[in-house]
């Protein structure tokens, strides 16, 4: 099995490009979902976010106000880096475990949708392929103004605080134009998925794993013939 990284920029459509994974059977990690499961109440880091930032950080039913808490955030250093040192083990552990029950369920290859793969490269060293959803500049700001309904200025400034997609681009191993309609994006996703599935590049991680169950299945078997000899 082998890890496929998808991204794209705001307004872009990779959200439609994920649901259309979905529908061909891809199994897809969302990393914004674990990301905001990694932070609900009892759990290790929700306990140590409320320690560090305190009881303003939390809405009226005791859930974590990540408008609030990317509003602190923002404009101090200091404090990003202490809740990324809080969240993003606990991301990674998440995201790990998902990878380890599609890889035993036998599929070839894992989508993991992360928004910022280029921007924080933690993630992009992992992944046999890169897969960008790229519109076109005045595309993104006329779905971004008509979905948020946001003036041009708005827009603009939104667009400007992210990597720029022609930058994205240079950096994928694969594009999916979504200027277009939706059909035509949804024929490039099929595309992209018959040749990843296609691709024997799963083979050397599986053969390893299999060497590697029968390397402790034959221990053990050695061990129970010394221990009834």
């Amino acid at each position: 099995m082998f890890l496929v990284g998808l991204t794209g920029g705001i307004a872009s459509g990779k959200s439609t490009v994920s649901s259309q994974l979905r529908e061909l059977g891809c199994p897809v990690i969302d990393a914004d979902v674990v990301a905001r499961k990694v932070v609900e109440p009892r759990t290790r880091a929700y306990r140590l976010l409320v320690q560090y930032f305190g009881q303003e950080v939390l809405l009226e039913n005791g859930e974590i106000d990540r408008q609030k808490l990317g509003q602190i955030i923002f404009s101090d250093p200091e404090k990003r880096r202490v809740l990324n040192s809080i969240t993003h083990p606990e991301i990674h552990r998440a995201m790990l475990k998902q990878i380890l029950y599609y890889f035993i369920r036998g599929y070839r290859y894992v989508i993991l949708d992360v928004p910022l793969l280029f921007e924080t490269r933690r993630l992009t060293h992992l992944m046999k392929h890169t897969v960008l959803v790229y519109c076109d500049p005045a595309t993104q700001l006329s779905r971004l103004m008509q979905r948020d309904s946001l003036s041009r200025e708005e827009a603009e400034q939104r667009i400007a605080a992210q990597m720029p997609l022609s930058e994205k681009r240079g950096l994928a191993k694969h594009v999916i134009e979504n200027s277009g309609s939706r059909e035509d994006t949804h024929r490039q996703v099929l595309r992209l998925h018959t040749a990843l599935d296609d691709s024997m590049e799963f083979l050397p991680i599986r053969a390893v794993a299999v060497a590697a169950v029968a390397g402790v299945g034959a221990l053990v078997l050695y061990m129970v013939k010394l221990l009834i000899s």
